[in-house]
């Protein structure tokens, strides 16, 4: 179920930060105060075991029984001690002998063993240190147990835990502070982000968020975002074009269509001049007909709809049948067509869509090499892949026209003067065609084009093992 009003995502992080913070702040500070509360207990050890050890000097033995020596430093150190210090020498049933304090109200408790323990007087605390004490050649023994109120121990220790009381929600404070502006900054190209998407449509892509902070996730997010608004421009500018060429390759042939019928009808006429009329919009339909096919077959390409069936494929055997097909056009022109192809070389795709692929190649090689030409074919390995040139002598393309002969309707200038015999070649989509062919086989095509040397198609696919 959804929230019905969730929280940005700026405060989000900033809460999750505070409570992370909130956590390792208890727990450093409770470690502190621990840490305090055990050096204050040591402290307080260690003076209560001197006090001990410098009282056990003056116990004496008197009337049969364990006492203080009455001295002037005796009395000089009971006079000294405060409300929240005694010194008491107790026998070994716990019966208080003697005390150095000034205070009688202090809790006496029977020692099990030497050393620091505390104890409990109604609302008062205690530090006591328990000392054995014994005189040399007398039987009496006894405890000298040497105690301090914990009060100052636990003023000190409330006064720290009053500091973090009111330091942690202070600092807290600060920290979300700090934390909510720093997010802020951090989600700021998401801010542009967003405004970037909303201000982008089918008619305008031309928004970019042109990050300039560090190359960080946010940094590579808009760049990312940036690069994909780059290519659905291009691919948008690419489908305009496409409808455009297409409606206007489309309209050509529809015109002639409505032109011949209205002239056709525009008065009686001879069934010979009828025949003549249908057999001219026979040629258009024809022409619309391989247009319509060839724009479905290039949309099935792209769209991965055809069926495949990879196979391996020799390419000696492969271009020598292709030779076979084409060898007659060439005859025609008196072309001469030249190969030099390893006969150990293979690749794995699929034959239909090669062959469609270098049939189109093959062909308008042909029809640009002029008669009595040459053509030259050439297989060779470059592992990973194996790279076909298709070499004709025949009028080069001229630079402009190069970098634009694999779009969809391209035609240059010089194609567009020749007479179009077939619809493929002549709408431009067979060698956008035969590019998305190389692509299915992860190959590419490419094409070089200089005067007096003619043009040369290099197509690159991956080799196979033999």
């Amino acid at each position: 179920m959804k929230r019905p009003f969730p929280l940005p995502i700026r405060l989000r992080l900033t809460l999750w930060y505070l409570v992370v913070l909130g956590l390792l702040l208890l727990l450093f500070a409770g470690f502190l105060y621990l840490q305090l509360q055990r050096t204050l207990f040591n402290q307080m050890d260690t003076a209560l075991e001197l006090a001990a050890v410098q009282a056990q000097v003056m116990v004496v033995e008197q009337d049969g029984r364990l006492a203080f020596q009455s001295t002037p430093n005796s009395q000089t150190l009971s006079r000294r001690l405060d409300d929240d210090f005694a010194i008491s020498l107790l026998s070994d049933s716990g019966e208080l002998l003697d005390q150095l304090t000034s205070d009688d109200d202090i809790p006496l408790i029977l020692p099990s063993g030497a050393g620091p323990f505390t104890l409990a007087d109604r609302a008062e605390m205690w530090r006591s240190y328990n000392l054995p004490v014994g005189l040399p050649g007398s039987n009496q023994t006894g405890w000298l147990q040497v105690s301090q109120e914990l009060e100052p121990v636990q003023d000190t220790l409330a006064a720290f835990r009053n500091q973090i009381l009111l330091g942690l929600p202070l600092a807290l404070l600060l920290a979300g502070l700090g934390g909510y502006f720093l997010a802020g900054r951090a989600l700021r190209p998401m801010d542009r982000m967003t405004q970037t998407a909303q201000a982008s449509s089918g008619q305008d892509l031309s928004k970019r968020i042109q990050h300039q902070g560090p190359a960080d996730e946010i940094g590579r997010l808009a760049q990312t975002f940036d690069a994909m608004l780059d290519r659905l421009e291009s691919a948008f500018r690419r489908e305009q074009q496409f409808t455009g060429d297409a409606a206007h390759e489309l309209r050509t042939p529809l015109t002639a269509l409505k032109g011949q019928l209205e002239v056709t009808l525009s008065r009686p006429r001879q069934v010979a001049d009828y025949q003549n009329t249908l057999q001219a919009m026979s040629q258009q339909v024809e022409r619309l007909i391989h247009l319509s096919s060839s724009l479905l077959y290039l949309s099935r390409l792209e769209q991965d709809q055809l069926p495949l069936s990879p196979e391996i494929i020799i390419v000696a055997d492969f271009f020598n049948a292709l030779l076979d097909q084409i060898r007659p056009l060439a005859q025609e022109k008196s072309i001469q067509i030249h190969t030099n192809i390893s006969a150990d070389l293979q690749f794995h795709g699929h034959l239909d869509l090669l062959i469609r692929l270098f049939l189109n190649l093959l062909d308008n090689a042909i029809k640009y090499t002029p008669v009595n030409g040459r053509i030259t074919l050439k297989a060779a390995t470059a592992l990973p892949n194996i790279i076909i040139t298709l070499h004709n002598n025949g009028q080069p393309i001229p630079p402009e026209h190069l970098p634009h002969l694999f779009n969809r309707f391209y035609r240059a200038e010089a194609a567009r003067t020749r007479t179009e015999t077939g619809s493929l070649q002549g709408a431009g989509l067979g060698l956008a065609i035969a590019q998305e062919i190389a692509k299915i086989h992860q190959g590419e095509i490419s094409v070089t084009s200089q005067p007096k040397a003619g043009t040369t198609f290099i197509v690159t696919l991956p080799a196979t093992a033999v």
